[in-house]
C-alpha cells in the first residue's frame, strides 16, 4: 500500500488535531493582549494631506538613510504606488478614486504608508531570537545586533511592512520605521515626518487622545469624514491611525481582522508544544504510520517474485 504526499499530510493534520483536542485545560486558556495600556501614536487626517513628500524627505535625514534617486521635490514618484523599502521607510502613495472638483478634473488623494507599529505585532510574535520588541511608548523596536535574518516578520506582518537587505548577506538586517524611537525616549520629541508636516496633517500624541481627537473631528465634519477610524481596532490597534473621506479599501488600506495576529498562532503553539508529550506522541504516530505502510509496500512488492520462483 502507498503513501503519497497528501495523504502523509492528511494523517499529520488529523493527528496534530487530535493533539490540540487532547492538551490540558490550562492551555485552553484566552490569550491576553500584549498591548502598552496607552502608548503614543499618530493620527493621519487623509483629507489635509497635499502629497509634498516633506515626511519622506525628514525619516530620510532622521534614519541616515542614502539619498533617493529622484529628488523629494519632484512629483514623478507618485506616478506609481511604492511600498517602504530598505532605502525609504516611509512612502506617499497618490489615488484618483473618481471625486473630481467644479472644474471636473480629478481630486488626488495622498496616503502616507509606515510601518503600523501595531498594539500586539504579529513580527514581535513571529521573532524567535527578541530582535523586535513592543515598547510601552508605542514603538515597534528592531535590534539589528539580535537579528539572524530568518525573516518569519516578513510573513508575519499583516501590512507586509518589513524589508530585508539583500544586497548584504553577511550582516542580516530588516529595515521598517522606527517611530523616532531614539527621538522620543531620548529627546521628548516627536517622530520627524510629524514635526515637518507643513499642513499639521499628522498629529502625535497619545494614543486615547487621538481617537478621542478623530472621533470629534467625524462629529465636527460628518460630511468631510467617514465615520470609520482605521487602525483602531484592525489586527487589536495600531499605533498609527487614520480618518479619511474617501473609503479606506479605495486607498489600498487592506481589510484586516479586529483579532490580532498572534493570537492564533501563539494559541496553537502553546497547545502542541507545551508539553514534549505532544509533539512526541505525534511525531511517534506518524512514525508508526510510515512503518506499517512500508512494510506492507514491501510485502505486497515481493510476492509476485516469489509466485514466478515456485512455477
Amino acid at each position: 500500500m502507498e503513501i503519497n504526499r497528501r495523504q502523509f499530510f492528511g494523517i499529520a493534520g488529523t493527528m496534530a488535531g487530535g493533539a490540540l483536542a487532547c492538551k490540558p485545560k490550562k492551555t485552553q486558556a484566552a490569550r491576553t493582549l500584549k498591548a502598552p495600556p496607552d502608548p503614543y501614536g499618530c493620527l493621519m487626517d487623509i483629507t489635509a494631506c497635499v502629497g509634498c513628500r516633506k515626511c519622506e524627505e525628514a525619516c530620510n535625514r532622521v534614519n541616515n538613510l542614502p539619498p533617493p534617486q529622484v529628488s523629494f521635490d519632484d512629483p514623478r514618484p507618485l506616478e506609481r504606488k511604492r511600498r517602504p523599502v530598505v532605502t525609504a521607510y516611509t512612502v506617499v502613495n497618490r489615488y484618483h478614486t473618481g471625486k473630481r472638483d467644479q472644474r471636473n478634473q480629478l481630486i488626488p488623494t495622498f496616503v502616507k504608508v509606515q510601518c503600523m507599529h501595531c498594539q500586539d505585532p504579529g513580527c514581535v510574535s513571529a521573532c524567535i531570537v527578541g530582535a523586535l520588541t513592543k515598547k510601552d511608548n508605542g514603538a515597534v523596536h528592531y535590534d539589528a545586533s539580535k537579528c539572524i535574518g530568518c525573516r518569519y516578520c516578513m510573513v508575519a506582518c499583516p501590512f507586509q511592512i518589513p524589508a530585508y537587505d539583500y544586497h548584504d548577506p553577511l550582516t542580516p538586517k530588516v529595515h521598517k520605521s522606527t517611530f523616532c524611537y531614539h527621538l522620543i525616549i531620548k529627546e521628548g520629541g516627536k517622530p520627524a515626518c510629524a514635526v515637518i508636516c507643513p499642513v499639521e496633517a499628522i498629529t502625535f500624541g497619545k494614543r486615547r487622545q487621538l481617537l478621542g481627537l478623530a472621533r470629534q473631528k467625524i462629529k465636527n465634519d460628518p460630511g468631510r469624514y467617514l465615520d470609520r477610524i482605521y487602525g483602531e481596532h484592525e489586527v487589536g490597534g495600531t499605533s498609527w491611525l487614520y480618518i479619511s473621506g474617501e473609503p479606506f479599501e479605495k486607498l489600498g488600506f487592506l481589510d484586516l481582522p479586529t483579532r490580532p495576529i498572534p493570537h492564533l498562532t501563539e494559541t496553537i503553539q502553546h497547545g502542541m508544544f507545551r508539553y514534549m508529550w505532544a509533539p512526541l506522541s505525534l511525531f511517534a504516530v506518524l512514525g508508526g504510520f510510515m512503518w506499517t505502510f512500508n512494510r506492507k509496500q514491501i510485502t505486497g512488492d515481493s510476492e509476485p517474485e516469489r509466485k514466478e520462483g515456485s512455477i
